[in-house]
């Protein structure tokens, strides 16, 4: 088998058998095919697409690159979730504590931030002393004592990915459907979860600018999971503006903090109890999803969930403290108000140049070698809909530095788009995907 007869294969729009895909996922993960040819591949892909097979195919060439985690040791069904990303995006922290408070186990594997802001472990690491650096069998004690973990993805899961990725980064070939949905496919396998949910963005903020990519998106892992015998669930959801109020580490996680103790943004409570509805559901632990929303809330308000956060960062190294008295937190020289120039009604807020807003303050990684200040970012004042006065503060800027500070006002003032007719604010639930099709909200 030759590398230079799949790249023609593909080139002319033929499918690609499973020992081929097998043939070049390997190759190209041991080293004996060159990036050349992978990358010829990778845009013959761009141009041609695969079919689900395909896509199912590679997907599994990936997982079974590398390592896979056995978490079979851990009691219950254990459910994942994955977002695909966005400002201001700290569900985990709020959705890992609620559903393990219920009694599903969360096993989670999560990954540093690239870009925007910090990733889960990086705002985890806003607690003192909290750490994801564990043995298996230390992560698989953690969730069968206190039902949740939270690890570093290894460097042995799913290679090919982190191979691939790197490569399609550099060769414009990141935006095609079925390597976007294998790449992140190949990791939940990998990483052995019985059942995922899925957070699909769509908007301004998320990778999936329109709807209908969305759905076509959700449907390609739905699809992928479902053949490997993962029951799995895509959430359509609204990136059109931040989720919540707070872009930035630590300011997330005090916001998460509030959500546990029934005092957080409507918008982020809300999704949290969607998607743990739906893991409930997934687990065994609710027959459906309005009794599964009932068992979240109750959590909620009995403060149970903030318990479990509590536990999670004890079990992993990291001070309780925090999660009482929030001032605990790194705070920033600079605490600013963005004041407004207008009066009327937010019609928009583009959510990428908030996240590119917080990056500029620190919040984010410009390359991986980036050091990320967890104390900066933004907290909005006023999201879409809300009526602003001149004069009145539309949000809050948290800097250590002057000049980042004064750059950083201009690009959150430039994103709001005000206008004198009245808005109303798109919803945040688009529609849910599962093997059964397709429901639109």
């Amino acid at each position: 088998m030759r590398m230079y007869d799949l790249i023609m294969k593909k080139r002319n729009g033929n499918e690609l058998t499973k020992e081929e895909i097998d043939f070049f996922i390997g190759g190209y993960t041991e080293g004996s095919i060159p990036d050349y040819q992978v990358s010829a591949l990778l845009m013959a892909i761009y141009f041609q697409k695969m079919n689900k097979r395909e896509t199912a195919e590679l997907t599994m060439a990936m997982v079974n690159s590398g390592e896979t985690i056995d978490l079979s040791a851990i009691e219950g069904v254990k459910v994942d979730k994955h977002s695909t990303g966005g400002v201001g995006d700290t569900t985990t922290l709020i959705l890992g504590p609620i559903v393990a408070a219920a009694g599903v186990p969360v096993a989670k594997m999560s990954g540093r931030g690239l870009g925007h802001t910090g990733g889960t472990i990086d705002k985890l690491e806003s607690f003192d002393g909290f750490s994801v650096a564990m043995s298996i069998e230390k992560f698989i004690q953690n969730v069968n004592d206190v039902k949740i973990a939270i690890g570093g993805q290894t460097a042995d899961l799913a290679p090919a990915d982190k191979k691939l990725y790197a490569l399609r980064d550099v060769t414009a070939t990141v935006d095609n459907m079925s390597l976007i949905a294998g790449s992140i496919m190949s990791k939940k396998i990998a990483s052995g979860a019985d059942a995922i949910v899925l957070d699909i963005k769509t908007g301004s903020g998320a990778f999936m600018k329109s709807e209908d990519d969305a759905f076509e998106l959700a449907g390609e892992m739905v699809h992928i999971g479902t053949n490997v015998s993962r029951n799995t669930i895509g959430v359509i959801t609204d990136m059109d503006q931040p989720l919540g109020y707070a872009v930035g580490n630590a300011l997330e996680v005090k916001e998460a903090i509030d959500t546990l103790k029934g005092e957080g943004p409507e918008d982020l409570t809300e999704l949290c109890l969607t998607l743990g509805a739906h893991m409930l559901v997934l687990g065994k632990k609710a027959k459906d999803e309005h009794e599964a929303r009932k068992i979240l809330m109750d959590i909620i308000k009995s403060g149970k969930g903030l318990q479990k956060l509590r536990q999670l960062v004890v079990a992993q190294g990291g001070d309780p403290a925090y999660v009482d008295d929030p001032s605990k937190f790194p705070l920033p020289a600079i605490v600013e108000p963005i004041i407004s120039s207008y009066e009327g009604y937010v019609k928009a807020i583009k959510a990428d140049d908030i996240g590119r807003a917080a990056l500029v303050l620190g919040a984010g990684r410009e390359t991986k070698e980036s050091i990320i200040d967890l104390a900066v970012g933004i907290v909005l004042h006023k999201k879409i809909g809300d009526f602003v006065c001149k004069g009145e503060a539309i949000a809050t800027i948290y800097a250590n530095d002057d000049e980042k500070q004064k750059l950083s006002t201009k690009m959150i003032l430039d994103a709001y788009e005000i206008v004198k007719e009245k808005i109303i604010a798109k919803p945040l639930i688009k529609g849910i995907v599962t093997k059964d099709g397709i429901t639109k909200f």
